[in-house]
């Protein structure tokens, strides 16, 4: 079974670095703590305010658990993300291992 690797990449508003930077540190402690979750978060070498959280699945099946096991805790960390990220710089990138 192959790995998956679900990249979600995106620029934070300038002027919100810093509650993101707190907002991040609370979601690295629930989704790779509390949820066990093989989660990582990444700024952009050279991209000031641009960041990738990354998400390794064990399976396809791992993978595509992960939005209908949604918590209501994760849920709303989401939400203040949302808050927080530019409009529109959102990216979405998923990689498949190969066997």
């Amino acid at each position: 079974m192959p790995k998956v690797i679900l990249q979600i990449s995106y620029e934070v508003h300038p002027e919100k670095r810093e509650e993101y930077l707190v907002l991040a540190a609370e979601m690295r402690s629930h989704f790779a703590g509390e949820r066990g979750k093989n989660y990582a978060m990444y700024e952009v070498k050279g991209k000031k305010n641009s960041f990738v959280e990354e998400f390794v699945c064990a399976s396809q099946e791992e993978y595509e658990a992960l939005e209908d096991n949604m918590t209501e805790s994760s849920e709303a960390l989401v939400g203040r993300l949302e808050g927080v990220v530019r409009e529109g710089s959102t990216r979405y990138t998923t990689l498949i291992g190969l066997d």
